[in-house]
């Protein structure tokens, strides 16, 4: 029952993150005016908007209009869906739950607007920097971190993961950009020090691997660009999950 309405709620989340991500780069609002067709303008309804459920019924189409309706939408909501079980799935319903819906959600806004426009907006990195900082402050009480240390970890965490990215800007000479940079100071909050440099690494290598693929099927010349937010933030969600076994066996490995 528990996963059926962690579904529902991912659903409907992935519904709103579609608005996000066609209003925000738009400099619309994300709360007026109602949804309406891409196509023909008509205001759509309730039965219209049901995530996933209104695009099988219609058959892809605009109720109004017979227009085709981009399956991405469905896709994101879907996505979001997903990612909401497996976060439950690992964490229970429990705070870290809150915790990981909130980066999944930043996360899915950032990749898809950096992949549509090149950006990553600090209109969505300062929310979420800021919502770091509460995280903070609300798991130290909650589970009796030393506030000191985890704010100490953010910060060194911020320096490394911007640090980092902004050596390789200069040295680069623009090759990353100033919102990877930005978005990398964001993770550092998040994350600290340790996980920020093991989601920097595994971004550069899930790029790598993808811009190799790209070439060789002729997709993406050697000099186009490609948008590294996708892979930050792909690398983020690994790591959220995961980063402490990636370290472990890392140190034991090394020792």
């Amino acid at each position: 029952m528990d996963t059926m309405i962690v579904f529902m709620l991912g659903s409907v989340i992935g519904s709103f993150l579609n608005v996000c991500i066609y209003r925000i780069p738009l400099e619309k609002s994300i709360i007026y005016p109602r949804s309406s067709c891409l196509h023909c303008g008509k205001v759509l309804t309730i039965i219209d908007l049901i995530p996933m459920i209104s695009y099988i019924l219609l058959g892809g189409k605009c109720r109004y209009c017979k227009k085709n309706i981009s399956i991405r939408y469905a896709s994101i909501e879907l996505l979001t869906a997903t990612l909401f079980i497996f976060a439950y799935m690992n964490l229970g319903m429990s705070f870290k739950m809150l915790e990981a819906l909130i980066i999944i959600s930043f996360l899915i806004i950032i990749t898809f607007i950096d992949y549509d426009y090149q950006l990553i907006l600090d209109k969505l990195l300062i929310p979420m920097g800021m919502i770091g900082v509460v995280f903070i402050f609300a798991n130290s009480l909650l589970y009796d971190y030393l506030l000191y240390n985890k704010i100490a970890d953010a910060l060194i965490g911020s320096l490394v993961g911007g640090g980092l990215l902004f050596l390789i800007n200069c040295l680069s000479r623009g090759g990353i950009g100033w919102g990877d940079i930005k978005f990398s100071i964001v993770i550092g909050i998040w994350l600290g020090w340790q996980h920020t440099l093991i989601t920097l690494l595994l971004a550069f290598i899930l790029g790598g691997i993808v811009g190799i693929v790209l070439i060789a099927f002729k997709l993406k010349g050697r000099k186009d660009y490609i948008p590294f937010g996708p892979f930050l933030s792909l690398a983020m969600f690994i790591n959220y999950f995961y980063g402490d076994q990636i370290i472990y066996l890392y140190l034991e490995w090394l020792l």
